[in-house]
């Protein structure tokens, strides 16, 4: 036990002078801020980790059932960042010890390798050259500085595959821009928003990884929850169902097939009374993601399209009109992103939308 844990004259508020103290909200804005991009970021790779274990099993029966001598090795799913500063670190930390991916498939590319020393200890290899992450990785994280974007974007890009996922925490960098940067469509970057007015729920005392084992701001850190302050743009998570549906296009896989498998993954935490009623479960159908013009002709054996993120994270999609009119859909998701951390909400929870602007 640390005795020096709770003095007060070793917080940082203890030496700012009371008039800056108003600014003291800026301290947990920050760091609520790290938690939740952290936590989100491993949410999605928790998510691509299974779909990918599911697409690799359902690959392995396959080559099985057509009596394959020589069947496939089940891919990895792997994990790059590029920027080792203050964000790429902690989310490094976070991914390995709260979500699904080892170490050995886990790198960074920094300009200062040296500095990662704890990192490599436990296993991951850290060092620089960006290209050489882009071309192994299946998710790119940008946790590097707006100024020094523009230069890693010329050296990525050629090393993009279609497949490739590149998921931006550079703010200052606005979607349409990194689209024209990369000459890539598939892209994530979350976006928050501020509530001034919100009592901070981060836990001034606790690291990333402690603070994702707290059910209060695990809970805060929701997609449909304002709590804390920090309000993450609901746009992000339509972009997160388009990045699976992209990734069973990529295996020309059937989209009936497609809506089965999702169903299964992303809508697997259910209420007591889903089975009792399973009217009430949701299910995910064609026209939640095309519209029904496209649907009519699209046969069941046909793939979805092939989707650009971007755009889905800027306009009105088919999922959008599901998403916000489906309280139920809501719901489901919402357990399910508890549930990926080890928190078992009660029905009676309630999950409040945040009204964010879709745009």
């Amino acid at each position: 036990m640390d005795m020096l844990q709770d003095l007060e004259s070793l917080q940082f508020e203890y030496g700012v002078p009371e008039e800056d103290r108003i600014w003291l909200y800026l301290q947990g804005r920050s760091r609520g801020l790290m938690i939740e991009a952290c936590a989100h970021a491993t949410f999605f790779c928790k998510l691509l980790y299974n779909l990918r274990a599911s697409l690799n099993k359902n690959q392995s029966s396959r080559h099985l059932s057509i009596g394959s001598l020589n069947s496939a090795t089940p891919e990895e799913f792997k994990v790059g960042i590029i920027g080792g500063g203050h964000l790429g670190k902690q989310l490094a930390g976070t991914l390995l010890q709260l979500g699904p991916i080892p170490a050995e498939s886990l790198r960074i590319s920094t300009r200062r390798p040296e500095t990662l020393g704890e990192l490599q200890k436990l296993g991951i290899k850290c060092f620089y050259h960006n290209a050489d992450l882009v071309s192994w990785a299946d998710v790119i994280f940008l946790c590097c500085l707006p100024s020094q974007l523009p230069n890693i974007c010329v050296e990525i890009y050629t090393s993009l595959e279609k497949a490739s996922i590149v998921y931006s925490f550079v703010a200052a960098i606005p979607l349409p821009r990194l689209k024209l940067l990369l000459n890539h469509t598939n892209i994530l970057r979350p976006q928050y928003q501020y509530d001034e007015d919100s009592v901070s729920v981060w836990g001034a005392n606790k690291g990333v990884i402690a603070a994702l084992q707290d059910p209060t701001i695990l809970q805060a850190t929701c997609p449909y929850s304002p709590a804390g302050g920090i309000i993450l743009n609901i746009k992000w998570l339509e972009g997160v169902f388009y990045a699976a549906l992209n990734i069973c296009t990529a295996r020309n896989m059937a989209h009936s097939q497609v809506l089965q498998l999702l169903s299964e993954l992303f809508l697997s935490v259910h209420f007591e009374d889903c089975g009792k009623d399973t009217a009430s479960c949701p299910k995910l159908q064609l026209t939640d993601f095309v519209s029904k013009a496209y649907g009519k002709n699209l046969s069941q054996e046909r793939p979805f399209p092939w989707f650009d993120l971007t755009a889905v994270q800027l306009k009105e999609t088919p999922f959008s009109q599901h998403l916000s009119s489906s309280p139920v859909l809501q719901d489901h998701l919402t357990h399910l992103y508890c549930a990926s951390f080890g928190i078992s909400l009660t029905k009676e929870q309630p999950v409040i939308s945040t009204g964010f602007p879709s745009q």
